[in-house]
């Protein structure tokens, strides 16, 4: 009987990364699929600019995961700060099932709080204005009501824009704020937390109240290196993929 819970994030896939595309494609056909359960953690896509963008590779992985759901691995999708705009369409058409923000699991017996990470980071003061901003149902309704060729303008126009301004920012600010990460676990009653969005892999280990906890912060995959977060009843590994 399939135990195996996986989770990933951060593959920013797009017509350029082919190789991230491969290697994500050849994950779905062959390793996903020994899972019970497969958890991406936001940022599948690098933009993601309506669900009616059927543009190279959209369409390929919208039916790998479909197949993959449709032959009993349940796949499950957080939303990122690249590709917040997928919807319930994407959804219907792969077999995902979308996840709020923040969304808690009962993983082998501990409840383990699941995000992107991105609203943990709050020390960037400008990002979470924009986050808020574009999570508004005027903002959202004002974009997707934009011809497609136009919106995939602006995504290209906004990956330069972020790339440009990530580079005037410091490393710390981009990171999560220790604080905030307590106060969100704390409030879900989880002493485990999973995310991505910072690129930095690690198991970060505190307290909480008096009470061990911990912090698993999943890789972003990359041209020559790609990493997957699996967990069976006999606890955690990293495995890599070629």
């Amino acid at each position: 009987m399939q135990q195996e819970i996986i989770f990933i994030s951060d593959l920013h896939i797009s017509l350029e990364k082919k190789e991230i595309t491969r290697r994500f494609l050849s994950f779905l056909e062959h390793r996903a699929g020994r899972a019970k359960a497969l958890y991406i953690l936001g940022d599948l896509f690098d933009a993601w600019i309506g669900d009616d963008d059927n543009t190279p590779p959209n369409k390929a992985i919208k039916r790998r995961l479909q197949h993959l759901s449709a032959n009993g691995t349940r796949v499950f999708l957080q939303l990122g700060n690249r590709d917040f705009l997928l919807g319930q369409r994407f959804a219907e058409e792969t077999g995902v099932v979308l996840l709020e923000d923040y969304h808690v699991i009962d993983l082998f017996g501990s409840k383990t709080l699941l995000t992107h990470g991105d609203l943990l980071c709050t020390d960037d003061i400008a990002y979470q204005a924009f986050r808020a901003k574009s999570r508004t149902p005027e903002w959202i309704g004002n974009v997707l009501s934009k011809p497609l060729l136009l919106r995939l303008l602006a995504a290209r126009w906004y990956r330069f824009r972020s790339h440009f301004h990530k580079r005037k920012k410091s490393q710390e600010i981009m990171d999560v704020n220790q604080q905030t990460v307590v106060e969100a676990m704390r409030h879900h009653g989880c002493n485990r937390l999973i995310h991505g969005h910072t690129h930095r892999p690690a198991v970060h280990e505190f307290l909480i109240d008096g009470q061990r906890a911990q912090r698993f912060v999943l890789a972003d995959w990359r041209k020559k290196s790609a990493e997957i977060l699996c967990w069976t009843p006999d606890g955690f590994t990293r495995e890599k993929l070629v």
